[in-house]
């Protein structure tokens, strides 16, 4: 197939939410229809002992939570679909804010018991500063939750985007039927199978004799006047403004249930983006162009305990990348090939020998990259917008097994690199002071450092508030402010200087005081 037709066919999107609104379960079951799974696990059924697809890493099965992005290729439709499913939880939101740079739109799940909750604000705030397009899934309508209607209204004025019913529910709760399709002008009627896809789904349009026979005549009638209602008050959709990100497409259902979700990615493989262009600090990348270029936006250590495997996981932007190839890490200035490119399936991959714009592959890693990283056919320039943001939490790492040192060194060192938390060093003494937004990333850091690693540590409390990296045009200055504040001044894991500030006051003053030197909260400046 030649170039212009594999490209167009790839599709890559991430999938987010507030924790436990059902984003990984939505995950399986796009799967599922997809043909890329035959039987999907329930995440917290008692039934089903497996876990889900998508959450691979020890720590995630027993928590029943999703800590890291995985990432998930399928054929769907003749399209070869791309599913980035993130963490929810707001202690791991840099990696969702990084797997957002290398998605071209996003699936936004919403519980409808809870409607919209503040980590769906801040991950919709991202999606915003791109214009990302955004469809929204209205999960869990099997239970009992607020009104379409009010939702709707919730999702506009919360999330600041216009938002389009593109199907309707059939009551909620005990009594959900069903969903009407708005477009296609049909409803689908499903029984409940939560492992399978049901394979005997009625379609009628609303004005059938047979939608009385099957949801009753009260329940018929106010479809047929919610119907009224939306044609009337709502725009018809526009998928130009979809793909602008001002308008929201939404869907209702349950993931669980598998009501919803084949209308969901029928609608998904009709309108949703071709992989889009890409900004680098020398100029703006086509995904058409001839020569290969992509960017690492995430390192996951380990993903097979037995193996002890590194791997990078690398968009690309444009070309072709081929097997075996040498190509430039931008970075280095090396030359590398690659013998075995992956693609996933949660924890399982294939080897792959050819991949194009908008595909996520992993590449074996030995410690040469790290999040950022551009590799491209020669040209040089460096793909932009994966910052770090300032931690919130800051704890020392203090060895509690000294057998073991080297060990602990190389874990921090790793899971830093992968962007599970950020590491800063002190002197004197090469103290490791780890920095996250949240406590359960430390949780986090210490079962895979001993898992993974062999290694047990403790963590201290510090009490810093923010870290701010440091520039100047004026080397001198720099290094006299670096000499004044040691007591304050750690250095990254790229060893840039960052100034840890125990209050807002504290980092106010010392600006005010050294107007010559840049205070950054973002390490990409």
């Amino acid at each position: 197939m030649s170039f212009d037709k594999e490209y167009k066919r790839r599709r890559t999107f991430a999938i987010i939410a507030h924790p436990d609104a059902g984003k990984t379960t939505l995950t399986e079951k796009l799967l599922l229809f997809g043909g890329a799974i035959q039987t999907a696990g329930a995440v917290k059924s008692n039934k089903i002992k497996k876990s889900t697809t998508s959450d691979f890493m020890e720590i995630e099965k027993q928590r029943g939570i999703s800590v890291a992005t995985s990432v998930m290729t399928f054929e769907y439709k003749n399209l070869k679909i791309n599913i980035l499913d993130t963490p929810g939880h707001k202690d791991f939101a840099e990696d969702t804010y990084r797997t957002l740079t290398a998605v071209d739109s996003v699936i936004l799940v919403i519980d409808c018991v809870k409607g919209v909750e503040e980590q769906t604000e801040k991950l919709m705030e991202v999606c915003r500063m791109r214009d990302t397009p955004v469809i929204i899934f209205v999960n869990k309508m099997d239970r009992e939750g607020k009104g379409p209607f009010d939702l709707l209204d919730e999702l506009e004025q919360k999330l600041n985007i216009k938002t389009r019913p593109i199907t309707w529910p059939v009551n909620g709760g005990r009594d959900f039927k069903g969903v009407y399709h708005l477009l296609e002008k049909k409803m689908n009627f499903f029984a409940i199978n939560k492992q399978k896809v049901e394979e005997d789904i009625f379609e009628f349009g609303i004005d059938s004799p047979i939608l009385e026979e099957k949801i009753g005549t009260k329940d018929a009638a106010q479809l047929r006047e919610d119907v009224e209602l939306i044609e009337g008050v709502y725009e018809e959709f526009n998928k130009e403004a979809y793909l602008k990100g001002e308008l929201a497409p939404v869907f209702f259902g349950s993931a669980v249930s598998n009501f919803g979700v084949m209308e969901l990615l029928n609608t998904f493989c009709q309108v949703s983006p071709l992989p889009i262009s890409r900004k680098t600090d020398k100029r703006e990348v086509q995904p058409t162009e001839k020569n290969f270029s992509g960017f690492v936006f995430k390192i996951h250590a380990n993903i097979d305990p037995r193996h002890r495997d590194r791997i990078a996981f690398l968009r690309i932007c444009s070309g072709t990348f081929n097997r075996g190839e040498f190509y430039s890490h931008i970075r280095s200035g090396k030359k590398m090939r690659f013998s075995n490119p992956y693609m996933f399936m949660a924890d399982s991959k294939n080897v792959v020998d050819d991949a194009y714009p908008g595909d996520v592959i992993g590449l074996y890693d030995t410690g040469n990259f790290k999040i950022g990283d551009t590799l491209s056919e020669g040209e040089q320039f460096q793909f932009i917008g994966i910052p770090s943001f300032s931690p919130e939490l800051f704890r020392e790492v203090i060895n509690t097994n000294p057998l073991k040192t080297k060990q602990l060194e190389k874990g921090v060192q790793q899971l830093s690199e992968e962007g599970v938390a950020q590491l800063f060093t002190m002197q004197p003494g090469n103290r490791k002071i780890i920095g996250t937004v949240g406590e359960l990333q430390f949780e986090v850091i210490q079962h895979r450092l001993l898992n993974e690693y062999g290694a047990s540590c403790s963590f201290e409390s510090k009490p810093y508030s923010k870290a701010c990296w440091l520039t100047a045009d004026d080397p001198e200055k720099l290094g006299e402010f670096i000499r004044l504040k040691s007591n304050f001044i750690a250095y990254d894991k790229d060893n840039r200087p960052v100034f840890l500030a125990e209050t807002d006051w504290i980092l106010r003053m010392n600006k005010e005081n050294n107007p010559d030197i840049e205070f950054h909260t973002t390490s990409e400046f």
